[in-house]
């Protein structure tokens, strides 16, 4: 290993900046390359993934991990999909970006996706044209598309006649040719008017659902990949899919099959379905009664095939009668008048708000389904989530489910966050065993279902779930830590979580601030599996299999590893049988394992540092012979980007301890008092190793200031429940303060950039202290006492649990600290504030009201003050648009360049921009 931790040192030392190196520009950002889509497959000889530019055309790249080479390019690839047997990568082909930017928005749904398709033994691609959608079987023998291309011969673009008898389907259900292809010869078969279709993952056949002539001639049917046959399953007017899965093995389709005659699709039952194909033999699965199946249900199998997972809902009721103005006397008819009127009623009685209502509905109780169960071998339905219990944290191997529900803390959720009741669920019968109420931590259960473990009052808890008998299990050790204590929010202190349980329940496994932690549930005996706490090491259970139920006795744990102090990760294995824990990989760098093929011994991860970008690496699970695989973005060699970062030690508001990253700009020489910027938010230290993000959006692009002349820090805060202004204030005087007595900083020379919480910082600490030449603040709170009583409009959220439990931290109603909201509050103190300060909001800002910003420019503007406000129009809390995203970022370099280098103020900062009518 050795070996190993030298070539990352190498390639991390390789990468600092030298003599010569071109400073960074904007334009360059736009090179930058991201993996997106990563899949390793099964057999983990093949790594696929689209590599996306912050500005440009994404590429889709297929590397063979046997030669370690790439064997693929697709241009515009994106989507990237290995099917199992690893003998096909498929691509989605979407349009260039230049043909996106330059259609008109009406004319945007006649762009045209293609997919393309890699045999990975010969590496030759295939493309088929205008594809919707497709699905590849298991064996990688047949392909299943439906294309929006017209069959050859079809002149006829127009749609059918209209006919008084026709069965409408649904608005967004779209329907086009299902192209059924022979991967071994490339034969084809097509079928017309298609809408859901289901590839059998092994060689049986195709299930789809045709709309035709009007809906008179719709039917279900079947096309047989053996014969090359078709049958129809149903012919019904109207009739129609849903959703369809096969069974992962067998010759079985599941499927929601409704009608379209019942034009009420909310209220329209959906048949769940089973035909055997082998026999063509058909089973219906009934929902409890008083419950249907809706249009949004989802199907889904068990891995092994043994259980078909369903959704459900209550029955609703009726539609209510329809008032509408019709006749001469409906005009004048006084309950068909009121009823269009348009009115919310607010209650104080309501449970929601109004706004959160609407948006629970829409997004949740619209469609809502509750999980349920078949038993495929003992062909008995179980209900697993019910009105009691309607959110199901879903494992389809698990016999045993964790269920929540905060239906009966809604009002309490307005002020103080968010609380569940929890219960487990058994998937054999669907009994409900109740574990906690009313807690804001979710609690974890184990495999067996006997047990619960969960934290509270400071200490985790053991549940015996069928004597419901409590165990205190941290109680008694006094040499860890349990407790959260970087918890500085007014509300209950969250413990370190749960790294997972024994397969037989006998043992949970238990995070301290460092260690994981074993307790046997039936002695309650603890045993520190790691030696964290003696070296300030975390160490947490890395998951790569997402149906992991628990441990083996004797499994070997992947581990990451975080040291607090010095902020260098690793990897680890800890043996459970000889609780032996072996370092794996460890040094100045971030390490993160990314994914491990199902069926090999192959690994895939990323190491990191402010210089080094994230590439792929590949290995086994001793990490004996690691191999570079990706080099997405060679041009960071190119630039001058910064110096090492180094970790800088100050005081906190109360005396603490505190830790920032201070990044010199390139060429730093030694003793040279240099413009600072300090970017900031919370625990930003953890920050040492990690690639800044090649993007321009809210924040500064590091590399653009450290390239150009700029230190940048990056400082820890920890706040003061009910003073979160003075604290953040006085940690940031004392962490500058530092850079200056460094001589690193140039005490006029100074700027602070903060986004959200941060916005709020920034913008109440230049009404505290002069010692910042300037400020760019985002979308900042700027009064408390109107925030607290406002909407988050994107939630649907009252504002209260922000301020009186949450991350604006004062603690208490605002009637019962009326002055803390005011004295950290900016706006009541703009007549103080001598440094020029650059607001920024998006006009739709669905966290903080937009109007905060607007009060806090009209007060400095009231008071004389250099105050510039930027107004994006229609953009949310965080910039999405590209253009916006650039244009702020340029504007915020220019503005520190002005007061930070003294560079000549561009024209918008003297004069600003008149409004330009169109």
């Amino acid at each position: 290993m050795k070996a190993f931790h030298s070539l990352i040192a190498a390639s991390v030392l390789c990468s600092l900046p030298v003599a010569a190196k071109s400073n960074l520009e904007f334009k360059d950002v736009f090179d930058f390359r991201y993996a997106q889509g990563q899949q390793l497959s099964e057999n983990g000889q093949f790594l696929t993934f689209s590599a996306k530019p912050y500005r440009g055309n994404s590429e889709g790249v297929v590397y063979d991990l046997t030669t370690n080479k790439i064997i693929a390019r697709v241009p515009q690839g994106t989507q990237p999909y290995i099917n199992k047997a690893a003998n096909w990568v498929a691509f989605t082909q979407v349009p260039t970006l230049l043909e996106k930017e330059t259609t008109k928005k009406k004319d945007k749904k006649k762009l045209k996706n293609h997919l393309i398709l890699i045999d990975t033994q010969t590496h030759k691609q295939t493309i088929f044209n205008e594809v919707v959608d497709y699905q590849i079987s298991d064996d990688g023998n047949w392909l299943a598309y439906r294309t929006k291309e017209k069959p050859k011969g079809d002149k006829n673009d127009k749609k059918d006649d209209k006919s008084e008898s026709e069965i409408k389907a649904d608005k967004k259900d779209k329907f086009y040719s299902l192209i059924i292809v022979n991967l071994r010869n490339m034969s084809k078969t097509t079928i017309e008017h298609v809408g859901k279709f289901a590839l059998s993952p092994q060689e049986y056949g195709v299930l789809f659902n045709v709309h035709a002539e009007h809906g008179a001639k719709n039917h279900i049917g079947f096309f047989d990949l053996n014969t090359q046959t078709q049958s129809s399953l149903f012919n019904e007017p109207g009739v129609t899919l849903s959703q369809a899965v096969w069974h992962p093995s067998k010759p079985i389709v599941a499927f929601n099959m409704t009608n379209y005659v019942n034009d009420d699709t909310r209220r329209r039952d959906h048949q769940i379905t089973l035909w055997h194909s082998d026999t063509n033999t058909l089973k219906e699965i009934n929902n409890p009664i008083g419950w249907f199946t809706g249009k949004t249900a989802k199907l889904s199998w068990s891995e092994q095939g043994e259980r078909l997972y369903f959704q459900n809902r209550p029955v609703l009721e009726a539609k209510a009668k329809e008032f509408k103005y019709k006749d001469e006397a409906s005009l004048t008819d006084f309950d068909t008048i009121r009823a269009q009127k348009g009115l919310q009623v607010w209650h104080n009685n309501d449970a929601e708000i109004k706004t959160r209502e609407a948006k629970t509905w829409q997004q949740a109780n619209k469609n809502r389904h509750y999980q349920a169960v078949y038993h495929l071998n003992g062909e008995q339905v179980v209900q697993l989530a019910n009105e009691q219990a309607p959110n199901i944290r879903l494992n389809t191997e698990a016999n045993f489910l964790l269920a929540s529900n905060d239906k009966p803390h809604l009002e309490r959720i307005m002020y103080e966050g968010f609380f569940n009741d929890y219960a487990a669920i058994n998937v054999k019968t669907g009994e409900q065993t109740q574990i906690i109420e009313g807690s804001p931590f979710r609690p974890s259960l184990s495999p067996t279902g006997s047990h619960a473990a969960f934290f509270k009052d400071q200490q985790v808890w053991l549940k015996d779930l069928s004597s419901q008998s409590l165990s205190p299990l941290t109680k008694a050790i006094r040499e860890a830590i349990f407790v959260d204590d970087k918890h500085d929010y007014p509300s209950e202190q969250p413990g370190y979580g749960f790294a997972g349980w024994q397969l037989d329940g006998s043992i949970v496994y238990v995070y301290s601030k460092f260690d994981i932690w074993a307790f046997d549930v039936n002695t309650q005996q603890a045993k520190r599996l790691t030696k964290g706490r003696e070296t300030n090491t975390q160490y947490r259970v890395k998951y790569l299999d997402k149906n992991l139920l628990g441990f083996a006795a004797n499994d070997t744990l992947m581990l990451h590893t975080h040291n607090t102090e010095n902020k260098q990760s690793g990897v680890a294995t800890l043996d459970l049988a000889t609780g032996k824990v072996k370092t794996l990989l460890k040094g100045e760098a971030r390490y993160v394992l990314v994914a491990k093929a199902k069926n090999a011994d192959k690994l895939i991860f990323t190491t990191e540092s402010y210089h080094q970008f994230p590439d792929f690496w590949q290995t086994t699970s001793t990490f004996a012979k690691p191999k570079k695989v990706t080099d997405l973005n060679p041009q960071v060699k190119d630039f001058a980007w910064g110096g090492k970062p180094e970790l800088v030690q100050y005081k906190g508001y109360n005396g603490e301890d505190l830790q920032g990253v201070l990044i010199k700009p390139a060429g730093y020489k030694e003793g040279d008092k240099v413009p600072t910027v300090i970017y900031f938010y919370r625990y930003m230290s953890q920050r040492m190793y990690n690639f800044p993000k090649m993007e321009l959006n809210h924040r500064p692009n590091f590399p653009m200031f450290t390239s150009n002349g700029y230190a940048l820090f990056l400082p820890d805060i920890r706040f003061e429940i009910g003073k979160p202004g003075p604290s953040s204030t006085q940690t940031m005087i004392n962490a500058a303060q530092k850079l200056i007595d460094m001589g690193v900083a140039h005490p006029d020379k100074i700027g602070l950039q903060g986004h959200s919480w941060a916005g709020y910082q920034s913008a109440f600490m230049i009404t505290q202290t002069d010692m910042f030449k300037a400020v760019v603040s985002g979308a900042p709170v700027s009064n408390m006492t109107s925030a607290y009583s406002g909407i988050r409009l994107k939630s649907g959220l009252a504002r209260q649990f922000q301020y009186e439990t949450g991350q604006s931290r004062i603690g208490k109603p605002l009637t019962q600290a009326l002055n803390l909201y005011i004295e950290n509050s900016p706006v009541f103190f703009a007549d103080k504030v001598n440094t020029p300060v650059l607001l920024m909001f998006g006009d739709d800002d669905g966290a903080v009201p937009w109007q905060e910003g607007i009060q806090y420019y009209l007060a400095l503007r009231r008071h004389n003050k250099d105050a510039i406000f930027l107004q994006y129009e229609g953009e949310p809390h965080h910039l999405k648009k590209f253009p916006n995203q650039v244009d702020f970022s340029v504007r915020m370099m220019e503005y520190f360049d002005h007061h930070l280098k003294g560079k000549p103020a561009a024209e918008w900062i003297k004069n600003g921009i008149k409004h330009q009518p169109e």
